[in-house]
């Protein structure tokens, strides 16, 4: 009994030695896994960052992020749009676009100040938007246009040969005709003795006022103001011509006659040459 006792007591320490050499070498295994576990970890979040770097360079090195130095080249275009003109050919816009050299750089670094300021010289344009879409690369030309006012002729019978937009801005017959789409005040005038040419916002207001008016007391509407004198100016309604002499702020008060006269030139069998607005007394003048 005795020596089994002592036998147990010797082989205790040495029991306890061996684990905790056991227990040593397996932290030392652990601690070299995890070592070599953290070393690949940086190596991979290395090889990952490099991979996302070189990525990075090469599509910003895409051709797709900047303009084809062609892109204004042609209307079709596929790196260019031009929207919203309705007055304004989109070929003259394009001609516009051209007096500038095309900007290669990426997309969101190309500035379009220059392309704006060729555009706006572009006499009906009020105003132009620039969008830069990046990928791909392309351009949208938003085009603010005048609002057409009042057009201008030689004759009745001649189409109009210039217009002026809402903010008295007279435009050329290169932007002539007119879409259907633009209701405008037809004046029929040769230039002379009251050059259109020379016409401020405010004149061209009163002749659209002037329509305005006729066409609320008369109930039809105005198909021209015939100025080519300006001292006898006549407005034509489908009903009939009204002679109003010369036009100025005292024209405006003669209208208030036209809702009593009409009724009467519709009821005469006769064929009626103008209603006289020129006296104080309603004149109706009959075609001889």
């Amino acid at each position: 009994m005795s020596d089994e006792f002592d036998e147990q007591q010797l082989n205790r320490p040495m029991y306890r030695q061996n684990r905790r050499l056991k227990q040593k070498r397996m932290q030392r295994e652990v601690r070299k896994s995890q070592r070599r576990l953290t070393k690949l970890r940086a190596l991979w979040k290395l090889t990952i960052l490099i991979f996302i770097t070189a990525l990075c360079f090469y599509i910003l090195k895409m051709p797709q992020w900047r303009l084809n130095k062609n892109a204004f080249d042609r209307l079709d275009s596929p790196a260019l749009e031009i929207v919203n003109n309705k007055i304004v050919p989109a070929q003259k816009v394009l001609s516009a676009l051209r007096r500038n050299q095309v900007n290669t750089k990426p997309i969101f670094l190309v500035k379009t100040d220059n392309l704006k300021e060729s555009i706006m010289k572009l006499e009906p344009v009020q105003n132009v938007y620039i969008r830069r879409f990046w990928f791909p690369a392309r351009l949208q030309i938003i085009i603010i246009e005048r609002t057409p006012m009042l057009t201008i002729a030689p004759d009745v019978d001649v189409e109009p040969v210039a217009f002026f937009s809402s903010d008295g801005k007279l435009i050329g017959k290169d932007y002539m005709p007119l879409a259907p789409e633009y209701k405008t005040v037809r004046v029929i005038t040769y230039g002379s003795g009251d050059d259109y040419r020379n016409w401020d916002k405010a004149k061209v207001t009163n002749f659209k006022k002037l329509a305005m008016y006729i066409e609320a007391d008369s109930g039809e509407p105005v198909e021209y103001i015939d100025y080519r004198n300006p001292q006898d100016v006549y407005v034509k309604i489908p009903t009939v011509n009204i002679r109003l002499g010369s036009f100025n702020s005292g024209t405006f008060d003669k209208l208030h006659r036209i809702p009593s006269l009409l009724p009467q030139v519709k009821m005469l069998n006769k064929k009626v040459k103008y209603i006289d607005l020129r006296w104080d007394t309603n004149y109706i003048k009959l075609d001889e």
